[in-house]
């Protein structure tokens, strides 16, 4: 972003098409409830707020995954099983913070911020877990439970779906993650921002590992959601941490030092959309109007000559391989600068190669780029055109 701010972009600059955006669009969407307009503010609600959250919100988004996701499961979520944070990256932080010494896998590709947040806390060591092309940048059972145990795995951080390939675990699977992870004594952190964009079932669908825990307290899952991607309010800053008590104990006290707690008044306003049926509303609205989207961006990328090396289970992104282009915008850094030549912004496929303290010294990626398709139709259909543009005087 700061090389196209040096190019001229602003956000909401008309010209520009931001297809590297990591956030939905936040507008009306057809058949999703009405967006909150209007805020009003308790007095009391000004002043600082408990660093964990405030115990009513807490309550309700334990009572949101025990509706959703475990509804007569006899162990259930309550407000000491969640901990609210001013935002993904400051929940995920807060874990990070919490961590002792041991071995932490990570898959390549994965979320970008990851690499800073593992390079930053010296208290354990990252180990990369590499992700095949061959295989759909997905990992067998058999082949994760040997990481788990070859590498001394104590836990492990995945995107789910993920960000940037699209594909999602679920189902049977997901519950035998979950499984794998109890045998083994091994803690898995599933970040679920975008558990309800989903495009491989029923709209309204969603993916969460809460669904095949056991028991909330001695399970070692750990999730990480929000208000960000999947209800579409990313600019309230406000997520949340569920796992059992002890690790929500030790969040809060990270939280006390590292950033004193999530925004006070826009507690006491999320409870409205925490409501299991408006939820669900969202769910469909985001799944049919983002499939449309997700099928304009492949086919018109298609058209250009881009491949997809992964086709978007979930999400909002295309991992699209450059490959095929003419040689001067065949890596993914060479076709974003290109791209800022015509207003169009997309992400190189090297920032997702998770590389904490950069230990590796080449990228698998150079010949791929992620396309994000969380803008309108109308900046998709402007950054498709802005796209072809760049191929058409590359090929020239």
């Amino acid at each position: 972003m700061h090389e196209a701010a040096k190019e001229g972009f602003v956000y909401g600059h008309p010209e520009w098409a931001n297809l590297g955006q990591g956030s939905p669009e936040t507008g009306d969407l057809p058949g999703a409830p009405p967006r909150i307009k209007e805020i009003s503010i308790e007095p009391a609600r000004h002043s600082y707020g408990p660093v964990e959250g405030a115990l009513d919100l807490r309550q309700k988004v334990a009572d949101f995954y025990n509706e959703v996701f475990r509804k007569g499961k006899k162990s259930q979520y309550t407000y000491k099983n969640v901990s609210l944070a001013g935002g993904g990256r400051t929940a995920l932080t807060r874990l990070a913070a919490s961590i002792d010494a041991c071995n932490i896998g990570h898959f390549i590709p994965d979320y970008t911020a990851y690499e800073e947040l593992l390079a930053n806390f010296r208290s354990f060591i990252p180990i990369p877990i590499l992700l095949d092309r061959e295989q759909g940048y997905r990992i067998s059972l058999e082949t994760l439970e040997k990481e788990i145990a070859g590498r001394g795995l104590r836990l492990v951080l995945l995107s789910n779906p993920c960000n940037p390939t699209g594909q999602v675990i679920q189902g049977q699977e997901l519950k035998s993650w979950v499984d794998l992870g109890r045998e083994n004594s091994c803690t898995f952190v599933f970040d679920e921002f975008y558990s309800r964009f989903l495009y491989t079932g029923e709209p309204g669908e969603a993916v969460s590992a809460a669904e095949f825990v056991e028991d909330v307290e001695t399970d070692p899952v750990v999730l990480v959601d929000g208000l960000t991607k999947n209800w579409r309010y990313p600019g309230w800053r406000l997520s949340w941490t569920l796992g059992p008590s002890k690790v929500i104990e030790a969040i809060a006290s990270a939280g006390s030092f590292l950033d004193g707690g999530a925004n006070n008044p826009l507690q006491a306003q999320a409870h409205i959309l925490l409501d299991p049926e408006r939820a669900k509303q969202e769910s469909v609205a985001i799944s049919k109007h983002f499939r449309l989207k997700r099928d304009f961006v492949v086919n018109r990328l298609k058209s250009m000559g881009v491949r997809l090396a992964s086709k978007p289970q979930g999400a909002f992104y295309v991992w699209a391989d450059l490959s095929d282009l003419p040689p001067s915008i065949r890596k993914g850094i060479d076709f974003f600068r290109a791209g800022l030549q015509e207003k169009v912004i997309t992400v190189p496929g090297v920032f997702f190669d998770v590389n904490p303290g950069r230990r590796r010294a080449h990228s698998r990626f150079a010949n791929l780029c992620r396309v994000s398709y969380g803008p309108p139709m109308e900046s998709l259909e402007l950054g498709m055109n802005a796209l072809q543009r760049v191929i058409e005087k590359a090929t020239q």
